[in-house]
C-alpha cells in the first residue's frame, strides 16, 4: 500500500522525511479518528487498489454530514480492469450508509484519464478547488 502512495517508485519525499515515517504517523492518526477510514483492495494478499474517506460534519445541505475521497490508487498494472469502480463504490456505499448526503473529490487538473474515470461513476466537476501549501 505505501508504493502505491508514495507513487510507486519513491522512497523518501521532497522535504526529506522517510515515507514509511510519515505514513506510519498519518495511519495512526486516520485509525484514532471515527471519522476516517482507509478502504483496501487486495488480491491474493497483495494491494492492488486503496482510497481514504474522510466523513466532514457540514454546515451546507442542512447540516448533512459529506465524505470526502482521498488518495485513491489502483496498482498501475491493474487498471482498466474494475478495480478502481469496485473501490469507489464501496466508498460511496459506506458514505450512503453512514448518511451522508454527497461524497466529493479533488483531481489533479492534469489527471484527464482520472476526471473520465469519475465522471463515468457519475461524478459532476461541480467547483473550482483551490489549495495552499504549507
Amino acid at each position: 500500500m505505501l508504493a502505491l502512495l508514495a507513487g510507486e517508485e519513491r522512497v523518501v519525499d521532497p522535504t526529506g522525511v522517510v515515507v514509511g515515517e510519515a505514513y506510519e504517523r498519518a495511519f495512526a492518526a486516520i485509525e484514532a479518528d471515527p471519522r476516517n477510514e482507509v478502504l483496501v483492495l487486495e488480491e491474493a494478499g497483495v494491494v492492488v487498489g486503496c482510497l481514504q474517506a474522510t466523513y466532514v460534519p457540514g454546515l451546507g445541505k442542512g447540516g448533512a454530514e459529506r465524505a470526502l475521497i482521498e488518495a485513491v490508487r489502483v496498482r498501475a498494472d491493474r487498471r482498466g480492469g474494475g478495480l478502481g469502480r469496485t473501490l469507489m463504490g464501496l466508498a460511496v456505499e459506506r458514505a450512503r450508509g453512514r448518511g451522508c448526503a454527497l461524497v466529493q473529490l479533488t483531481s489533479n487538473k492534469e489527471r484527464a484519464d482520472a476526471h473520465r474515470f469519475y465522471a463515468g461513476l457519475g461524478f459532476v466537476p461541480s467547483h473550482e478547488g483551490f489549495k495552499l501549501a504549507l
